[in-house]
């Protein structure tokens, strides 16, 4: 079954508001705006209001699990991947369902000089993985080093599954922490805390999503 590629562009709201596609479909996003994107069980409350209208940044939320991850212009290479019930890759587990993806995810690494591994355990949670998302490993999601680089999101229907993930391009706590509604005691201890738990790819996004449309091509 073929992939059909697609580069939607816009804020982060208008491509979340996308509908879910038919057939084998690998949707890589360009965010034209910043934006703090939650996960489907957080209140837009997580962000402080004030602090993110002052910076210009968005809040939206996904339909997927996981915590809040800042998207945006240098700071992640966004792929959405959809996959529907038909297909030999989707999968009624909804752990399982994420192997493939790590696994592609992980051979792309390789393909531009990353030695990468994709986590097929139990989810790794810390202090503050239900409040931001690469804080936390999750099943299929991909590390280097012991530091997350790929956090993954998934949204089902009777249709098929869709995958969404995030390439970290920059790793600065601080810019994602500054715009929670934490006390400043709790934003220092989490900027401190969230340091070692993921790091960026050196890598221009266009590299990094060709890589990976072509481990997905190869399937």
């Amino acid at each position: 079954m073929p992939w059909r590629v697609e580069w939607p562009r816009g804020r982060a709201d208008e491509v979340l508001a996308q509908p879910f596609p038919d057939g084998r479909v690998v949707r890589v996003v360009t965010v034209t705006a910043p934006a703090v994107v939650l996960g489907s069980t957080q209140p837009l409350e997580v962000v402080d209001a004030g602090r993110a209208a002052a910076a210009g940044v968005d809040v939206v939320r996904r339909r997927g699990g996981g915590g809040a991850v800042l998207v945006g212009p240098g700071e992640i290479a966004w792929v959405d991947v959809f996959v529907p019930t038909s297909d030999d890759l989707w999968s009624a587990d909804v752990a399982v369902a994420f192997h493939w993806l790590g696994a592609a995810w992980t051979a792309a690494l390789a393909e531009v000089g990353v030695d990468a591994i994709w986590h097929d355990g139990t989810q790794c949670t810390t202090t503050w993985s239900r409040l931001v998302c690469f804080a936390g490993l999750g099943s299929g999601e991909v590390s280097v080093d012991g530091r997350k680089v790929v956090g993954l999101s998934q949204r089902r229907n009777r249709a098929g599954s869709l995958f969404l993930c995030a390439a970290l391009r920059r790793w600065v706590p601080a810019t994602l922490v500054d715009l929670l509604a934490l006390s400043d005691d709790d934003r220092e201890r989490a900027t401190e805390e969230l340091a070692p738990v993921a790091r960026g790819l050196d890598i221009a996004e266009d590299a990094l999503a060709d890589a990976f449309v072509d481990q997905l091509r190869s399937l």
